[in-house]
């Protein structure tokens, strides 16, 4: 039985990341700050629910240990959690806003990764899955064909590099794991008030491939529906 657990899965792609896999037989453990609304959802969807805040040390430490506690290894972590910024003016960034921001989307999966590494070295096919975007490619932002080119974000897509790129290099410095990045693309969640053009579901189905792919398959990867990013 694999044994997932999925931050930020009380609603959005977290909670239909869990769904899924749950039907494909995982034993999903769900993440979020929200202890009423992570509890909520975890009952809705018949998995076992661990508070986490992943901006606070004690917080992931405590959600490593009742995992521990209670199954005793992991096979599979998915650093969903996260915040975006609005479009903000270049005239306006502060400091503080860029560490608030970071301290989510980057620190945190740092956080996690750090905390549950020694779990998932118990298993026999370990796989961490940073949640990304396409707004933190190089490449897709300077295409004008795609919509990634369009947006003002600075922090935020500074955030998303940054994750990506982090990702890559935990691939190479920790060989037996196997550590890949996925874009969801413009899906439909609270974060842009439901205007993304795809549902929760079309934006899963990296998350859901990669946490479902056979042992051996490549790591370091950065992907989305269509395959793999430049």
């Amino acid at each position: 039985m694999t044994i997932t657990f999925i931050t930020g899965a009380n609603k959005g792609l977290g909670r239909e990341t869990t769904r899924r896999l749950v039907e494909a037989g995982h034993t999903v453990v769900l993440g979020a700050r929200d202890q009423e609304r992570g509890a909520a959802a975890a009952a809705d969807l018949g998995v076992r629910f661990v508070p986490i805040d992943i901006t606070d040390d004690t917080s992931v430490a405590t959600a490593a240990a009742d995992i521990e506690r209670h199954e005793g290894t992991l096979d599979v972590l998915i650093n969903n959690a996260g915040m975006l910024s609005p479009q903000e003016d270049p005239n306006s960034i502060t400091s503080a806003d860029a560490q608030r921001l970071f301290d989510v989307n980057l620190f945190g999966a740092i956080r996690t990764t750090s905390a549950f590494l020694p779990l998932l070295r118990r298993s026999p096919d370990p796989v961490i899955i940073n949640v990304t975007s396409g707004l933190g490619s190089l490449a897709l932002t300077h295409d004008p064909s795609r919509v990634e080119s369009t947006v003002n974000a600075p922090l935020y897509c500074a955030s998303k590099a940054a994750l990506t790129m982090l990702t890559t290099q935990y691939a190479k410095a920790l060989p037996g794991v196997r550590i890949n990045a996925v874009d969801p693309g413009y899906t439909a969640t609270d974060l842009n008030g439901h205007n993304g053009t795809q549902t929760v579901t079309e934006g899963t189905d990296a998350i859901v491939a990669l946490a479902t792919e056979a042992p051996g398959s490549p790591s370091g990867r950065v992907i989305d529906r269509a395959g793999d990013l430049p």
